[in-house]
């Protein structure tokens, strides 16, 4: 199995968030897990996690990578590969 992860050159990710309610992100490899409070995605340079209120997927597709959500983002926080630990944070 081949791991992704910040050494991985080849990665993409672009995260676009309006005015803490909208965003959009490439890059995604998958959706762990949604709902209204959180929302964890795993990009090509690691897992995401989002954290607000009224959070809601509004578009999803797997095969361009990309995802758009909307709601009250109060928190973001990357982690290398699942389960390596946290590498970066901001908004919090």
């Amino acid at each position: 199995m081949e791991e992704r992860g910040l050494s991985n050159s080849t990665g993409q990710h672009k995260l676009i968030l309006q005015n803490r309610k909208s965003g959009s992100f490439t890059g995604v490899t998958d959706v762990v897990n949604f709902d209204a409070n959180e929302i964890i995605l795993d990009t090509e340079l690691g897992r995401l996690t989002i954290k607000g209120k009224e959070l809601h997927v509004n578009r999803l597709d797997l095969q361009k990578k990309e995802v758009e959500i909307d709601g009250t983002v109060d928190m973001l926080q990357y982690s290398g590969t699942p389960g390596r630990g946290v590498f970066g944070k901001w908004f919090g």
